[in-house]
């Protein structure tokens, strides 16, 4: 007669196990102790074995019926119920263990190593900001596309859609790590393409000639320190990116022939660069020296010595003498880039001489083995006369000549 609760529940312990049976196997075991066990006994191959469901009341007459019936399907099969369980508790906890966060550290650490040190810490940041808090703990497998889309529309709706899109980028970029190593079986990320309304970019706006004369007009009537006035002037003649500039080190630059070398480590494109001095900017470069040339690096920060310029030095600067912040023309140290594309481009100069200077990426792969000297003849000449052109705009003009 298949077993009740009632029965279960009336059932005293005795000097010896009972066995309450309920057919099918399976069975209730109430021990001397009081404990109430629920067993299976099945055969496979003509050999007797024992499945362990559980104890009551933990396990209800209900549950190890329903857990009896998945163990008498895998019996069928030829399986082990104890076999089948081991696996699926390794299955969980190999589940846990790989988390969200855990294979985003992980795939962290495999890719930095062409990473900026910026760029790492700019995905780490917004990671740990974003998106750890809300769905770090869980398994990479568990974690769905309605997670992801809360989370990048709670960043686009705080203002920060360029955020939203990196996030969407790199959750995607995960989600085919774990794939590629046997952790999860699709990239939810990708079906959220076009979830997030892309902003509008900003280019960076260069100065006209005009400007460029009323730009150094302020500069020498800039009253902060002598080292910012000469990092600005710098990176007008030599139009490197701000992070380039600001970290340098003296140990990179070659005055008596007039070249600077930045490390690839350094660089946007992990490639290294070559930068050929004109004469104003190695004449800048030696007063600078007086200032800071005993130190590592060109422009270290006044407050933390072993640092670098912080960031947002030349904007504030910029930001004073009223090219940058509001109700100004809105020019960032960065627009320095644009403003030598656009005149050297006017000079006449080709574009690829151009575009090695400024460091961009090649474009071209059949072109892809990159070449840190090359055009470096005309380039050489291409950054005197960029020198030269500056100083003849910003050059008084002589008595009875028109202004």
């Amino acid at each position: 007669m298949p077993l009740t609760d009632a029965r279960i529940r009336s059932t005293k312990p005795e000097a010896k196990p009972v066995k309450l049976t309920d057919g099918g196997g399976l069975y209730l075991e109430v021990r001397p102790s009081g404990k109430k066990l629920w067993r299976y006994r099945y055969r496979i191959v003509d050999k007797e074995n024992l499945f362990a469901i559980g104890e009551y009341p933990e396990i209800s007459l209900a549950e190890a019926r329903s857990e009896h019936d998945k163990a008498r399907g895998l019996v069928k099969q030829g399986l082990h119920p104890s076999h089948n369980r081991q696996a699926e508790r390794l299955t969980t906890q190999m589940a846990n263990a790989n988390t969200f966060e855990a294979v985003a550290t992980e795939w962290i650490s495999k890719k930095s190593g062409r990473w900026t040190p910026y760029y790492r810490r700019q995905v780490e940041n917004f990671l740990g900001a974003d998106v750890f808090p809300y769905v770090g703990k869980l398994p990479i497998r568990n974690v769905t596309a309605a997670h992801l889309l809360e989370i990048i529309r709670r960043i686009e709706d705080r203002g920060a859609s360029t955020v939203a899109l990196l996030v969407r980028q790199w959750s995607s970029a995960i989600f085919r790590y774990a794939v590629a190593t046997l952790r999860a079986d699709s990239d939810p990320a990708a079906a959220l393409r076009g979830a997030i309304h892309r902003p509008k970019v900003k280019h960076r706006k260069p100065l006209a000639k005009g400007q460029i004369k009323e730009f150094m007009a302020a500069l020498e009537n800039y009253g902060g320190y002598r080292t910012t006035v000469i990092a600005l002037r710098l990176i007008l003649l030599t139009f490197v990116r701000t992070g380039e500039l600001r970290k340098a080190l003296w140990g990179e630059f070659d005055l008596d022939n007039a070249e600077w070398r930045i490390p690839a480590e350094r660089m946007k494109m992990r490639e290294p660069h070559i930068v050929p001095l004109s004469k104003q900017a190695v004449i800048l470069l030696r007063e600078l020296q007086t200032y800071t040339g005993g130190r590592g690096m060109l422009f270290p920060n006044y407050r933390r010595p072993k640092d670098c310029m912080t960031p947002t030095t030349l904007n504030r600067a910029l930001e004073r003498m009223g090219f940058n912040g509001k109700d100004s023309m809105g020019f960032s140290a960065h627009g320095f880039r644009a403003t030598a594309s656009t005149l050297l481009n006017e000079m006449g100069y080709r574009s690829d001489v151009i575009e090695r200077q400024l460091a961009h990426a090649e474009r071209d792969k059949v072109r892809a083995s990159y070449n840190q000297a090359e055009y470096m003849v005309e380039r050489k000449a291409m950054m005197q006369e960029w020198a030269d052109l500056i100083d003849l705009i910003c050059s008084k003009p002589k008595a009875g000549t028109p202004a």
